[in-house]
């Protein structure tokens, strides 16, 4: 009996030194899930400060990209040229260019996305450059396939006067007039 007696207090002395262990090892788990969450927090933290100085930079970068259009293209001196297609008109639209004064300053390849965003009613600005205030012709050439299947190349030729202020030119190109495509001539 003395010997069960020491058996039982043998293990009762080995469970509560395992006791004071097992409570430490809770509260080390308790303390490492405590600092998880407390990271947690940290890492969102750091991921809204990332996404704040994203945000910075874009707005930076789209100021800059403003000040830069002032500075190339002075309100005095800009024009810009848009290009749209006319409602409801069925043209396959290949390439536009266009020259003013005599020298180059567009030429455009439409892909099929662009030719149906420009069929839905979109406007595309083509131009954006510097002209001296007074008189300047502008040439407009197109090509493409008209409903039909047949091919076209129309170039058209149009005086404009660049005053002060900003010039829009507008230009509205159809392939469903009579004898082929025409391009017409607007302001914005």
């Amino acid at each position: 009996m003395s010997d069960l007696i020491a058996g039982a207090q043998s293990r009762r002395e080995r469970v509560s030194a395992r006791v004071p262990r097992a409570i430490g090892f809770a509260f080390a788990v308790s303390l490492a899930i405590a600092s998880f969450a407390h990271a947690g927090d940290g890492m969102q933290g750091l991921d809204e400060q990332i996404q704040e100085i994203k945000s910075e930079v874009l707005a930076i970068a789209s100021e800059l990209g403003q000040l830069e259009e002032k500075l190339l293209y002075p309100s005095d001196t800009q024009v810009a040229v848009f290009v749209s297609i006319a409602p409801d008109d069925a043209v396959e639209l290949d390439s536009v260019r266009i020259q003013i004064d005599g020298e180059p300053v567009a030429h455009h390849i439409y892909s099929f996305k662009e030719l149906a965003a420009l069929r839905k009613g979109g406007v595309q600005r083509i131009y954006t450059g510097n002209l001296p205030t007074g008189e300047h012709q502008i040439e407009v050439s197109m090509a493409g396939t008209l409903p039909g299947g047949a091919r076209f190349e129309e170039t058209e030729s149009f005086p404009f006067e660049k005053a002060v202020e900003p010039k829009m030119v507008g230009l509205t190109l159809a392939g469903h007039s009579v004898g082929g495509a025409q391009i017409q001539l607007g302001g914005w």
